[in-house]
């Protein structure tokens, strides 16, 4: 029956969708590259400001639309490849690794440089904070399942670029993937039968490679990040 409850509880909670609509043109407006504070301050204002139903629901939405933005720009790309020089990549957004290491060299990391003007390290990352940190009450509201396949596709792609992309790994992608990590394990936490780990999770849970991590200039390594050592705590108790 806590399927039941679960639904009545749904059926219970009151959105305000002209006040979503109202923080979402405020995240895409407010924050960002252009910015002058770092991109940590603006994540932790991002969540700050995502506060409340409605906040947790346009946090869902962001990541949402970060992940939708991110896969039809891959789209576009195997597509412009595909016309110039008559190769065919698969394009599969439940495991982008095999089309990373097919051509990453041939590609451009699309996490950067989106049409939603959502930031990974300013906006991403301050919604996959609020929706970890509230994953029991996400999992009330709606379903989290769409919104855990998300969060995996942005660390599968944050992990590709790294790996095969030629994508420096600096403190701010680091923390985004820390948040990822530690966010997919929350809502894996707070749903009744959470479902098994996407391959390329799996797959990097599996490794235990070190990578170096550079300061925001890119000019200095300041620490490393073995993402199977983080992953494997977190998503396998």
């Amino acid at each position: 029956m806590r399927w039941f409850q679960r639904l009545l509880g749904r059926r219970q909670i009151q959105h305000d969708p002209a006040r979503q609509e109202a923080l979402l043109q405020d995240l895409r407006h407010r924050f960002g590259a252009g910015g002058q504070v770092r991109f940590a301050d603006q994540a932790d204002a991002v969540s700050r400001l995502l506060d409340g139903d409605d906040g947790l629901l346009v946090a869902a939405r962001v990541v949402g639309e970060f992940a939708d933005a991110a896969h039809a720009d891959l789209l576009a790309q195997a597509a412009e490849l595909y016309r110039r020089t008559g190769r065919r990549l698969v394009v599969d957004r439940r495991n982008y690794r095999p089309l990373w290491r097919e051509a990453g060299p041939q590609l451009r990391w699309p996490l950067l440089a989106l049409r939603c003007d959502f930031h990974p390290y300013v906006q991403v990352a301050g919604a996959v904070t609020i929706v970890g940190a509230r994953a029991p009450r996400l999992v009330r509201m709606t379903d989290p399942s769409p919104l855990l396949r998300h969060v995996f596709e942005v660390l599968d792609l944050t992990a590709a670029g790294w790996e095969y992309g030629r994508v420096r790994a600096d403190v701010d992608a680091a923390a985004l993937a820390n948040r990822l990590i530690s966010t997919a394990r929350q809502i894996r936490a707070a749903m009744d039968d959470p479902p098994r780990l996407p391959p390329p999770a799996r797959e990097l849970m599996r490794r235990n490679n070190n990578i170096d991590v550079y300061d925001p200039s890119g000019h200095r390594v300041v620490s490393a990040i073995n993402l199977g050592a983080e992953m494997r705590p977190a998503l396998l108790a």
